[in-house]
């Protein structure tokens, strides 16, 4: 399996997603690389060469507002005509989409123009949740009908090698955030290096200060960047969602 390729405009899919369902993708970042705060030794999309807390001095290669609400627009109504009705319109695609400054503007015309097309469809965000330390991020996020928000690692020396943050990124602040943060879905990926019995002790003292909603574990499915990095069984997943279910009360699944 290869690393995926990058998308290559602002509306993609619909895609069948794991956790999503049929979702209509939105990347609302630059199309030719990858823009995100972290450097994770797992990204579908490979290494992250521009590595930024925030996307202020890229913003005239982001989409704008009226560049997204056309594309949407577009999209929707086309998969209307052909009858395809989508479950969720998702952001995700290049990096992060938090970074985007003019974020909480797109998240209220994005749900204009979903409640307009397709009123049946949930507008969610797929963050690694770096940003969510930012009071105008929450509020744009908690806009949105689903918060699936990233946590790995439960301390910083592990975030640090497995998730590779930019300069200033650190884990107490997200987790500062996320405890800030209302209603959200928790999506933690594990694989040979974050799975032993001390990283997911760490990680789930963190869960049971962050009370999410539920917890997502899954591993791999595709290529990684690091090369040593290997999937877990779905045994040790479902060990981590009973861990999960048993130490913290909260619901996991496994995907």
């Amino acid at each position: 399996m290869a690393l995926l390729r990058l998308q290559e405009a602002i509306v993609y899919g619909p895609v069948s997603s794991r956790r999503l369902g049929c979702s209509l993708g939105l990347n609302i970042l630059p199309v030719s690389y990858k823009l995100c705060s972290l450097n994770c030794v797992y990204c579908q999309y490979g290494w992250t060469k521009t590595l930024v807390r925030e996307a202020d001095s890229c913003l005239s290669e982001l989409p704008g507002v009226e560049d997204v609400t056309a594309a949407l627009t577009a999209a929707l109504q086309e998969l209307k005509e052909n009858g395809v009705r989508p479950s969720y319109v998702t952001f995700s695609g290049n990096g992060e989409p938090t970074l985007h400054p003019q974020f909480e503007q797109i998240v209220e015309s994005v749900k204009k123009v979903r409640d307009r097309l397709a009123p049946e469809a949930l507008v969610a965000i797929l963050s690694n949740s770096t940003t969510v330390g930012d009071k105008s991020v929450r509020r744009a996020l908690e806009k949105l009908d689903v918060r699936v928000m990233k946590l790995d690692c439960g301390a910083e020396e592990g975030f640090s090698s497995y998730n590779r943050p930019c300069p200033g990124v650190e884990l107490e602040e997200i987790i500062g955030g996320l405890k800030r943060l209302k209603k959200f879905s928790l999506q933690s990926l594990f694989t040979n290096l974050n799975s032993d019995d001390e990283s997911v002790k760490k990680w789930l003292s963190v869960l049971k200060v962050l009370k999410p909603l539920d917890v997502q574990v899954y591993t791999l499915d595709r290529s990684a960047p690091l090369a040593e990095l290997k999937a877990v069984s779905k045994s040790t997943l479902e060990e981590i969602a009973r861990r999960v279910k048993s130490e913290t009360g909260i619901p996991a699944e496994v995907f």
